[in-house]
């Protein structure tokens, strides 16, 4: 989304020549890879062709490649195969990776959901859980379908809702041999409460939404340890399950730009980095200033906005011009919670909605940021489905990797309070 907007707005001006770089060729909106994971929407809902979205931009220059260096002071880029790219400008929106802030084997046995790749892994590990389940009943001792989220962050709320619905919706009617009301969506997050950056009001409504459809919330605690068939909480609790899903947050790719706070990339109010006038790093991977220095949040909004600035800001050191400082418009925040419950803060006084109005709300709102026409109707026909139907969108289990667990490794440890079912 980032990338993508500064692109977009350098090719509508015909003496620039912008080359686009990125591993995939597709562009993914991000916000709704929780809704391929729980398979309301197809990959292709929430992926476009890059190139397509450039065929009448002949100064837009694609390149399916995977940078593995940015090196500011020469304003050079340089790929895993070696190829390299220099210019007037260089801006980074490589978007982020999972931090996984040392939490011992998230690394290696968590879902972390930030790209396209990882929604479609998480909705095997989903649906591989509850067929080999419904080939073995005595799974469900084991915490075959207890299902651990772990940030409480947009991310997290969303795909604990979203998990809780498809759960009570969906497999209860496809698993009719299956004891899907067995199982369980455990919210973990360190903070006391769900969605911070909202009010106590939304606070206390997400909270009881989510409780309502059956989610277990673990709060004021942290994961102290993730292994192959339990997790670990700070406060002793343990939780058997074979699905952890990581919303715990992001940090900027490595790319050789000096990390600040968060792992993300520090930058100057007119979205340079530091000591290299002519680099700019945006959205996820950066660390905006907003108001009293303080770092905006990580939204796509956010992100959006700052991809055009910064294009402004390319154009403006282009023109002799001097660059802008990145002034944010704040429009409101939004969050799903699951089917037919949404929160939002809207307009400058941030109006709250809550409820069936704020799900229109939040529909209305990304089905116009998605990309392309196609996208738009075809997420609203799944959404439409979704809403008065107890089937969903392409329940695929397509990563045979991803789905393959091995129920004897890492037995439960002795002597410590269990959830298991």
């Amino acid at each position: 989304m980032t990338g993508l907007a500064c692109a977009r707005r350098l090719g509508d001006q015909e003496h620039v020549r912008v080359t686009l770089l990125d591993r995939n060729n597709y562009h993914q909106f991000q916000p709704l890879l929780y809704q391929v994971a729980t398979s309301q929407l197809a990959p292709s809902d929430v992926a476009f062709d890059l190139r397509k979205l450039f065929t009448e931009h002949t100064n837009v220059d694609v390149k399916l490649v995977e940078v593995a260096e940015v090196d500011a002071s020469a304003r050079t880029v340089t790929a895993t195969d070696g190829g390299s790219w220099s210019g007037d400008a260089v801006v980074v929106a490589a978007g982020a990776v999972p931090n996984f802030f040392r939490t011992p084997g998230a690394d290696r046995h968590a879902f972390p959901l930030y790209c396209l790749d990882d929604a479609t892994r998480l909705r095997s590990r989903i649906l591989g859980v509850f067929e080999d389940a419904d080939r073995d009943p005595s799974l469900l001792d084991r915490g075959a379908l207890n299902f651990v989220v772990v940030g409480g962050g947009p991310t997290g709320v969303e795909v604990a809702g979203a998990l809780a619905d498809m759960i009570t919706d969906t497999m209860t009617a496809e698993y009719r041999d299956l004891a899907v009301s067995a199982a369980r969506v455990h919210l973990v997050d360190l903070g006391h409460v769900l969605l911070a950056p909202f009010s106590d009001r939304a606070h206390d409504y997400v909270a009881k939404v989510l409780q309502r459809k059956g989610v277990e919330l673990h709060l004021g605690t942290r994961v102290a340890g993730i292994d192959a068939g339990h997790v670990t909480l700070a406060d002793g609790t343990t939780i058997a399950t074979r699905c952890v899903v990581w919303g715990g947050g992001i940090k900027a790719a490595p790319l050789g730009i000096a990390q600040g706070a968060g792992g993300r990339v520090d930058v100057l109010p007119d979205l340079t980095v530091d000591g290299a006038p002519g680099v700019y790093a945006i959205g996820d991977v950066a660390n905006i200033p907003g108001a009293d220095d303080r770092a905006l949040p990580q939204l796509g909004s956010v992100a959006q906005q700052s991809g055009l600035w910064a294009a402004d800001n390319v154009l403006a050191d282009l023109a002799g011009k001097p660059r802008k400082p990145f002034h944010y418009k704040d429009k409101g925040i939004m969050a799903m919670i699951g089917r037919g419950a949404a929160i939002a803060e809207v307009g400058p006084h941030r109006h709250e909605l809550h409820g069936a109005v704020a799900h229109a709300a939040w529909l209305g709102v990304h089905a116009t940021l998605m990309t392309g026409v196609r996208n738009r109707v075809e997420g609203f026909l799944d959404w439409g489905w979704d809403s008065f139907s107890s089937t969903r969108g392409p329940q695929v289990l397509d990563r045979a990797g991803a789905a393959r667990i091995d129920w004897d490794e890492d037995p439960m440890p002795a002597q410590q309070p269990v959830a298991a079912r």
